[in-house]
C-alpha cells in the first residue's frame, strides 16, 4: 500500500536508491515506493575532522553517494534518473564516529564502547533531483538528518563475543543491528526506531511534503502542528506541477473607498501575522551559531589542556569538581563550568560520581600519551590564538602578523618567532611532533619505498617520520636535516630502539647549506610555509641533489582545484597568511612545480586524515 499522497508523488518518476542495504530497501518498499537499486561506488574517505558535527559528515557522505550514482547513470546512457536517494548511517559515542567494523576485533571494541552507555545514531539523507539538458546533467539536492538516542545495557564480555561471532555486526554502523539479534543489547530508544535500522522514513516523508507541496496562501491560515505530515485531504493534486492552489482573486479597486481598502488590508495583515506558523519562518541558523561561537569551544579545550585537567583524570576514578579545582589551583565555581562544557563536547564523562576522561581524552589530550595532541594544542593556545586576533590586519596587508603579536620587527620568521627562546622552540617542536606521530605511519606506508636505500627528511624536526620510515624499511638509512637549534633538541624526542642505528641527524639550513646525499628526499609539511619564489629555490636545490631515478616525497594538505570544498585546507591556507609567508596549494599547482624542476611520474594518495602524499621521480634532463 502506498502512503498516499506523499510517497505517491514519486510513483511516476524513475527513482533510484543509491544503497545496497537490504534494510533501507525493505523500509522504502513497505511504504509503497517503487525504485531501482544502484549501489554507490563512492569511497567513504571524507575527512571526519573537517566537519563541525557528526550529522554534517553523514549528510555529505549521503550526498556524495547519490551524486556518484546520478553521474554514473547519466554517463552510461545520457539519461539520468528523476530522483536518486542516498543515505549514510553512523553511530557516535564519546566524540567518536563509529561506522562499520573492519573485523571482529574492531566490532568487539565498538560494542565495548557502547556497553552501558547512551549513544547517538545519525542518518544523513540526500534526495537528488536530476535533469538533463544538452547532454549535461543538472542536479538539485535536498538533504536532512535524523538523530535517535539509543542506550545499551551493561554487557558481559561473553555476551559481546557471542554476538560478534554471530556475524551480524560486520555490515552495520556501530557494529549492531537493532532489528535483529542486536535488539537484545538495547535498553531504550528515544526517537525514530527506523532511523536506527537504517532509514528515517517519517522524516523522509516530511521532506517530500516540503519539496512537492509548498504551503499555499490558504494553508497559512490553518493551524497545522509543526513538522507533521499533513493529512491526505490537505492535498488536492498529484500532478507534477509544483506550487499551491489558485491565484488570489483580484479586487475591484473601484468597488470600495480608500478607507475600506485600508481597513481590509490591515485586517488581512493582522490575520496573516496571527496565523503565521513556524513553517513560514526561516530555519533557525544552528550551523551559523555553531560557527559564531566555535572559538569559545576551542578556548575551553585549550584551557582544560593548559590546566592539565585531562592528565589529572587519566586512568582515574571519577572525581568531583571541587576536588579537581583544588588540584589545578582554580575556583570550584569556574572549574565546574569548564568541566561541564568539556563533558558536553564529548571530552569528559559526567556521572553522579563525578567527572572522568573519555577514551578520546585519554588518547589525545593527556600530555603523556603516545599520540597526544597536547603540544599541538599548546602551540595553538600560546601562539596561533594571538596571531588570529590580528586576522583583519593580515587580510588587509597580505602579511603575517608576528610583528604585532610579538611587538617587534621580525627579520627571520623561524628564528625570531618560533625559535626566539628555548621555551618557544621546544613548544614548536612538541606541536610538530604531536601531529607527525599521528600521521607518520600513514606517510611511510602510502607508497612502496623499499627500493630506496637512503632518505633525507628535509626539515624533519624531531625525527618522528624518520623513525617510522626506519621501522617500515629496515634497509633504509634516514638522515634528518634541520637547523642546528632544532637538531640540538631532537635527540630528546627519539626513544631507544632498533631503529636508532638507521637514523642520523645533520644540522644545516636547507636554503643555504648542501643537502645530505640520498635516493629519496622527503618534504613533509614544509612547502606550505613558503611563498612561490622560495618553494622554487628549495625544489631547485633538491633537484640538483637528485640523481635520475631518485624520488621526492611531498606531504601536504591539498586544496581542491576550485578552492571551495576542502574546508580544512582552505582554513590552513588562511592560517598560513597569519603565521608564515606561505599558502596551501592544489594538486595541479604541485604538479606544475614538480614538472618545472624535472620531477615526473607523479602519484597521489590521500592519507585518510588531513594530509595527502605525493611521490614523484627525478628524470634525466
Amino acid at each position: 500500500m502506498v502512503l498516499c499522497p506523499v510517497i505517491g508523488k514519486l510513483l511516476h518518476k524513475r527513482v533510484v536508491l543509491a544503497s545496497a542495504s537490504p534494510r533501507r530497501q525493505e523500509i522504502l518498499s513497505n511504504a509503497g515506493l517503487r525504485f531501482e537499486v544502484v549501489p554507490s561506488k563512492f569511497k567513504e574517505k571524507l575527512d571526519k575532522a573537517s566537519f563541525a558535527t557528526p550529522y554534517g559528515y553523514a549528510m555529505e557522505t549521503a550526498k556524495q553517494k547519490a551524486l556518484e550514482v546520478a553521474n554514473r547513470m547519466h554517463q552510461k546512457d545520457l539519461r539520468a534518473p528523476d530522483v536518486v536517494i542516498g543515505a549514510d548511517t553512523i553511530v557516535t559515542v564519546g566524540g567518536l564516529i563509529l561506522e562499520k567494523p573492519v573485523d571482529k576485533q574492531d566490532a568487539y571494541r565498538m560494542l565495548s564502547r557502547l556497553s552501558g552507555r547512551e549513544h547517538s545514531v545519525f542518518t544523513g539523507v540526500a534526495i537528488v533531483h536530476c535533469s538533463s539538458k544538452d547532454h549535461q546533467l543538472h542536479t538539485r539536492v535536498s538533504e536532512f538528518y535524523e538523530e535517535t538516542k539509543v542506550k545499551f545495557s551493561e554487557l558481559s564480555e561473553e555476551l559481546l563475543w557471542e554476538y560478534v561471532h554471530s556475524g551480524e555486526p560486520m555490515d552495520k554502523a556501530g557494529g549492531y543491528g537493532i532489528q535483529a539479534l542486536g535488539g537484545m543489547l538495547v535498553e531504550s530508544v528515544h526517537g525514530d526506531f527506523l532511523n536506527v535500522v537504517g532509514f528515517p522514513l517519517n522524516h523522509f516523508c516530511k521532506q517530500l511534503v516540503k519539496l512537492y507541496y509548498p504551503p499555499r496562501p490558504e494553508d497559512l491560515r490553518r493551524r497545522v502542528k509543526h513538522d507533521s505530515i499533513p493529512a491526505a485531504d490537505t492535498f488536492e493534486d498529484l500532478s507534477d506541477v509544483e506550487g499551491g492552489g489558485p491565484e488570489p482573486a483580484q479586487r475591484d479597486a473601484g468597488s470600495r473607498d480608500e478607507k475600506a481598502e485600508a481597513g481590509e488590508a490591515g485586517q488581512a495583515a493582522a490575520e496573516a501575522e496571527c496565523h503565521r506558523t513556524r513553517e513560514t519562518l526561516p530555519l533557525f541558523p544552528t550551523r551559523l551559531l555553531e560557527l559564531i561561537e566555535g572559538f569559545m569551544l576551542s578556548k575551553a579545550l585549550f584551557t582544560a589542556c593548559k590546566l592539565k585537567v585531562f592528565d589529572l583524570l587519566k586512568d582515574e576514578a571519577p572525581q568531583k569538581a571541587m576536588d579537581i579545582a583544588s588540584k589545578v589551583d582554580a575556583s570550584a565555581y569556574g572549574t565546574e563550568r569548564l568541566l561541564d562544557i568539556c563533558a558536553a563536547m564529548g571530552l569528559l564523562e559526567k556521572t553522579e560520581q563525578g567527572y572522568s576522561n573519555t577514551e578520546t581524552a585519554n588518547v589525545y589530550l593527556a600530555s603523556d600519551g603516545e599520540y597526544s595532541l597536547h603540544g599541538f594544542i599548546m602551540h595553538n593556545n600560546d601562539l596561533t590564538w594571538n596571531l588570529f586576533t590580528y586576522l583583519e590586519f593580515a587580510i588587509q596587508e597580505g602579511t603575517n602578523q608576528h610583528h604585532r603579536a610579538l611587538g617587534k620587527k621580525v627579520e627571520d620568521l623561524f628564528q625570531d618567532a618560533y625559535y626566539q627562546s628555548p621555551e618557544t622552540r621546544l613548544r614548536f617542536m612538541r606541536a610538530m611532533h604531536s601531529m607527525m606521530k599521528l600521521t607518520a605511519c600513514q606517510v611511510a606506508t602510502a607508497f612502496n619505498l623499499s627500493h630506496f636505500s637512503s632518505a633525507c627528511d628535509v626539515g624533519g624536526c624531531t625525527g618522528a617520520l624518520a623513525r617510522e620510515l626506519a621501522r617500515e624499511y629496515p634497509r633504509m638509512q634516514v638522515t634528518v636535516f634541520d637547523l642546528p637549534d632544532i637538531i640540538e633538541l631532537a635527540a630528546h624526542f627519539q626513544p631507544p630502539g632498533p631503529q636508532a642505528v638507521q637514523i642520523h641527524f645533520a644540522a644545516g639550513d636547507f636554503f643555504r647549506d648542501p643537502l645530505p646525499s640520498a635516493e629519496l628526499y622527503v618534504l613533509c609539511r614544509i612547502l606550505h610555509d613558503w611563498p612561490d619564489d622560495k618553494v622554487h629555490k628549495l625544489l631547485s636545490r633538491v633537484a640538483e641533489s637528485c640523481k635520475p631515478g631518485a624520488g621526492l616525497l611531498l606531504v601536504e594538505t591539498l586544496l581542491d582545484e576550485e578552492k571551495r570544498v576542502a574546508q580544512h585546507a582552505l582554513m590552513q591556507s588562511l592560517n598560513m597568511l597569519v603565521q608564515t609567508e606561505g599558502k596551501e596549494r592544489s594538486l595541479g599547482e604541485y604538479q606544475c612545480l614538480l614538472k618545472l624542476h624535472g620531477f615526473h611520474q607523479v602519484q597521489v594518495v590521500h592519507l585518510g586524515g588531513v594530509l595527502d602524499a605525493i611521490l614523484a621521480t627525478k628524470v634525466a634532463p
